[in-house]
């Protein structure tokens, strides 16, 4: 009997090595893998810039306190503001923790500019935030709220894709809207680009603030974020997962308008921004701004969506709708997502569920077309015993 505690249905099956998009079990199965840690090993195991990075960062230093400089943090923090909207950088261990420090700013922004009352934010009904209790609250899905209460209050949910439901729900005590740009456990659905703008000009004339969650999209679209084709410029955007390439690491990013309540004392964290985390976000960060890289990455998705869209026309039994963008792709599925899966997994390829009856797809974005074939493949063969 295990002493882990029971919170996941675990498979039968563990791994002991893993390359690039595949993993190994102990007696040298090969299994293709597209749930990369659901969607956080994102230039695939144990890539070899990384492997370097970490070696060669713990023979100097692991962590340090935050009450003294990090060049490492420094040098990463810099980076990101460059390549985004973002004037500054707060350093977490994970998405929740990210989407946490992104409610705590939007609230202390008006409590420093004089008006405290606006503390409740607007969210979606189909998003996930994180499993911490704000979070899960935020997003107030009740699989996973039921036996936690009582319920974390300042939030307000309305409908995914209802502008009339947001202009109604805001009021005098509104900070913020959140939402994510593409909803990952909700079922990889896109925010329209014509939707994010909307919601900045609805942000922009009541004056609250637009926080985008892009905890499991940012670098998997082909774009640094998933709402910059849109044009517009959010207030706050919580980010981790792929960031980290697999090593526990998240990022708020924040504008300097909403950054002038956070001052020493108002937020911390032990661990986020450490010496070690912060060289594997720099070594991930090498990799993504290589030249063409996210171009590439783009390439690489619309070669897998042409693909998938063929399976979804000869299996629509199977199949009804190809989801997603980049390298952040969805199945919306006619038979069982659950059945599918286990069927896949015996022809030694992982993925992973999400509402709406969906599998998610999330190779690591150094996938080969070869790969993505060999993945085409292997689904091909599931659509053809269940249709």
């Amino acid at each position: 009997m295990s002493s882990i505690l029971g919170t996941y249905a675990r498979k039968d099956i563990s791994f002991t090595e893993g390359k690039g998009s595949y993993l190994y079990t102990e007696n040298g199965e090969k299994y293709l893998d597209f749930v990369q840690g659901i969607a956080t090993n994102i230039l695939g195991h144990c890539h070899e810039h990384l492997v370097k990075t970490i070696q060669n960062q713990s023979k100097k230093l692991w962590h340090v306190s935050n009450a003294f400089i990090i060049p490492e943090q420094e040098r990463l923090a810099k980076r990101l503001t460059d390549n985004t909207f973002a004037d500054f950088v707060c350093f977490q261990n994970s998405g929740t923790e990210a989407t946490e420090a992104s409610i705590k700013i939007a609230r202390k922004y008006f409590h420093k500019i004089g008006k405290p009352e606006k503390n409740r934010i607007i969210t979606f009904q189909g998003a996930f935030h994180g499993r911490t209790l704000a979070a899960l609250f935020a997003a107030n899905n009740h699989k996973h709220t039921e036996g936690f209460g009582p319920k974390v209050d300042g939030f307000d949910q309305v409908p995914f894709g209802d502008h009339e439901a947001v202009k109604k729900t805001i009021n005098n005590n509104t900070a913020a809207i959140m939402i994510e740009t593409i909803l990952g456990e909700g079922g990889i659905k896109i925010v329209p680009d014509f939707c994010i703008k909307g919601l900045r000009e609805i942000c922009d004339e009541k004056g609250i603030l637009l926080i985008l969650d892009e905890v499991q999209s940012a670098y998997r679209t082909g774009d640094f974020f998933a709402f910059e084709k849109s044009g517009i410029k959010p207030d706050i955007v919580p980010i981790a997962k792929g960031i980290g390439g697999g090593f526990p690491l998240g990022a708020c990013l924040v504008s300097k308008k909403v950054s002038v309540g956070m001052t020493p004392g108002t937020h911390g964290s032990t661990f986020g921004g450490n010496p070690l985390a912060m060289a594997v976000g720099n070594a991930v960060l090498d990799i993504i701004l290589e030249k063409n890289f996210l171009n590439n990455v783009k390439k690489k998705g619309e070669y897998f969506d042409k693909a998938l869209d063929k399976l979804k026309n000869k299996y629509p039994k199977v199949i009804g709708e190809v989801r997603g963008v980049g390298l952040i792709k969805g199945l919306r599925m006619v038979v069982d997502n659950t059945e599918f899966i286990k069927k896949l997994m015996i022809h030694k390829m992982l993925t992973v569920k999400a509402e709406e009856n969906v599998i998610r797809l999330f190779p690591p974005l150094i996938v080969s077309n070869q790969e993505m074939d060999e993945a085409i493949s292997k689904i091909e063969k599931v659509c053809e015993e269940m249709n």
